[in-house]
């Protein structure tokens, strides 16, 4: 939920290590803080807020040094105060940054102050600190004290340590937290995501899980966590750099939500023909294990549960196999019963949910058939940890709130419901229509995706309905349902309106009772087999006096002879509804934070990717 910079060069690292921040604040922004190895020894500067602030303390005091480490917190132990921001020190000469959850943080804090080590803060993080001065005291090796003392954490964490009798090398450790190192000529880095680091490199090695690595000038060496020396295979960056870059939107989630046309089709580019899926998709191994499969299990958070919501209608009627759907941090707590020949699907962007990533390691040990990922991120845990893999595509995503990720999620489960129905016809002959009518859609969908995003100025418009509203409710049905779902969350993630989503027939269920003029009403209704139900509920908003916004397929008949507002959307088929729709209830959410004057990007109390439980 935090993020970690670290540097290690023949220059000044000040300037990289706050560029790295800036690039990471959608991991956390309620304080910042670095500290360098200057010539007068370990110096550290923190600010409450944002980067921006920090930068402010760092124009009166500045700080030069050739080491060094930063961190931008999104706060989990203790209030966001300076007192609780990272890094935090041992003495004067040990600073320590952290990204996750020390879970026996308060019995390892009453061991260490048992031993006369005081506390300033009400982190967790700070337990790590005195640890490794411990350990350091000790042997004198900053690398040997890192490695004793992360045998006493328990939970999950990044870590970058560096400490004034070395100002050679900094080192770095991760378990269940995300950590990748950037290699440069003559430099080394490490960081949470790529991204911190595009400014100066494009070179990266991916640390496994149990990692401990030393980087100095001269390059990273890594021992796994049975402490032997390793060498883990080292990436080119495989995205261009201006995407971590505006472009001239106003915010990272207009552009964002501008990409979906170029993204969906980069996810289906070389994965479908003009009548079908390419069967190798989803890898080698998939031949071998897909004939067996005989239900499905979702596993996902936020989000990407609501892809998965759709996926279940999908999987179900596409591919005639049964499928459950379930939030990860549910699931991993209940006693879970496995039917036979069972394939477990977990979604994530970030590859590093820990929630998910804790359900597929329990779901590894529970007798499922295979397990599968849909991730964005290629040298992600998920995807190193699971035994079919299909990416999105959708490249860097820098606005909290999700939308070319989830779009391109669902892009790539109609992928996977596609190839599952393939093994299960294979026994039949001739063409599947069903497949071809299906891909040929999905051809033109990008087309219709450029249609819809025309529709901009008139979303736009109607946002202007809800900006003094303190309540919404959003309707669907059938896969329209967790579209609705997901329109909710984008509303309450960034504009902190309270919104709701409900099946349409669920309204005489208790939802009725709150619908009033003060209650906008947003509801989906494409050309599909239960339109003429929706429009039975839809009155049955108008007659309590409720203001619904209606986005409908023109052939509907949904029009302002209901006395509804009502925006078209361009025809698609039925299965691909659910992706089309997904964008006008982005765009209103955007619209209707940008009037209230939220911030759209980086909303209060929420961090991109949830790497801690």
């Amino acid at each position: 939920m935090c993020g970690i910079v670290g540097a290690v060069a023949e220059r000044t690292v000040t300037p990289i290590l706050l560029e790295g921040l800036r690039r990471l604040e959608y991991r956390g922004y309620d304080s910042a803080g670095l500290a360098v190895i200057a010539p007068e020894g370990l110096q550290r500067q923190r600010a409450v807020g944002k980067v921006a602030q920090l930068e402010k303390r760092l124009e009166t005091h500045p700080l030069r040094g050739m080491t060094g480490i930063a961190h931008t917190r999104w706060a989990t132990h203790g209030a966001p105060t300076e007192v609780n921001a990272h890094p935090h020190m041992s003495g004067s000469q040990l600073a320590v940054v952290h990204n996750g959850i020390i879970e026996n943080y308060a019995s390892l804090r009453q061991r260490l102050q048992a031993t006369g080590y005081t506390f300033e803060s009400q982190t967790d993080t700070e337990v790590i600190a005195h640890l490794i001065e411990k350990y350091y005291q000790q042997s004198g090796d900053l690398f040997v004290a890192v490695q004793q003392a992360i045998i006493l954490l328990e939970g999950a964490f990044a870590i970058a340590v560096v400490h004034q009798a070395h100002p050679e090398y900094l080192v770095c450790a991760r378990k269940g937290s995300p950590l990748v190192l950037g290699v440069g000529s003559g430099e080394s880095f490490c960081a949470s995501d790529p991204l911190a680091l595009l400014q100066v490199t494009d070179r990266f090695i991916y640390l496994q899980e149990g990692d401990i690595a030393c980087l100095s000038v001269t390059g990273v060496e890594i021992v796994d966590q049975q402490g032997q020396n390793v060498e883990r295979p080292m990436k080119m960056w495989e995205h261009g750099h201006q995407a971590a870059d505006k472009q001239g939107y106003k915010h990272y989630m207009l552009k964002e939500i501008h990409e979906q046309p170029k993204v969906m089709q980069d996810t289906l580019e070389g994965r479908i023909s003009q009548t079908s899926v390419l069967p190798e998709i989803l890898g080698s191994q998939a031949s071998l294990i897909l004939p067996h499969v005989e239900q499905v299990h979702v596993i996902a958070c936020g989000t990407s549960f609501h892809a998965g919501m759709v996926a279940r209608y999908w999987i179900e009627k596409i591919a005639g196999l049964p499928c459950m759907v379930e939030v990860a941090s549910e699931y991993r707590y209940r006693d879970v019963v496995v039917p036979p020949n069972t394939l477990f699907v977990c979604i994530s962007q970030s590859g590093e949910t820990a929630d998910t990533l804790a359900a597929l390691r329990f779901a590894r040990q529970a007798g499922y058939l295979a397990t599968l990922a849909i991730c964005n991120v290629p040298g992600s845990s998920l995807i190193r940890e699971t035994d079919l893999a299909l990416m999105t595509r959708a490249g860097p995503e820098i606005g909290v709130a999700s939308t070319k990720a989830f779009t391109t999620q669902l892009i790539a489960l109609m992928l996977l419901t596609l190839v599952l129905r393939r093994v299960r016809q294979a026994a039949s002959r001739g063409q599947d229509t069903c497949e071809q009518r299906i891909v040929s859609a999905l051809h033109a969908l990008p087309d219709k995706i450029n249609r819809v995003l025309a529709l901009d100025e008139q979303i736009e418009a109607y946002a202007q309905s809800f900006a003094d509203k303190q309540h919404a409710l959003f309707l669907g049905r059938g896969t329209q349902y967790p579209i609705a779902m997901e329109g909710a969350l984008k509303l309450k993630e960034i504009s902190y309106i309270h919104a709701e989503a409900y099946p349409a027939g669920e309204l005489k269920h208790g939802p009725l009772a709150l619908v009033d003029k003060e209650m906008p009403v947003v509801a989906i209704a494409p050309h599909d087999d239960l339109l003429e139900k929706l429009k039975s509920n839809l009155q049955e908003v108008q007659a309590r006096g409720g203001q619904v916004l209606v986005f409908a397929d023109g052939a509907a008949r949904v029009g302002a002879e209901m006395g509804l507002a009502v925006l078209h959307m361009p025809e698609v088929i039925d299965e691909l509804a659910p992706i089309l729709y997904t964008l006008p209830l982005q765009l209103l959410a955007y619209h209707v934070a940008v009037l209230k004057g939220t911030d759209v990007d980086q909303p209060r109390n929420l961090a991109k990717s949830v790497t801690v439980e």
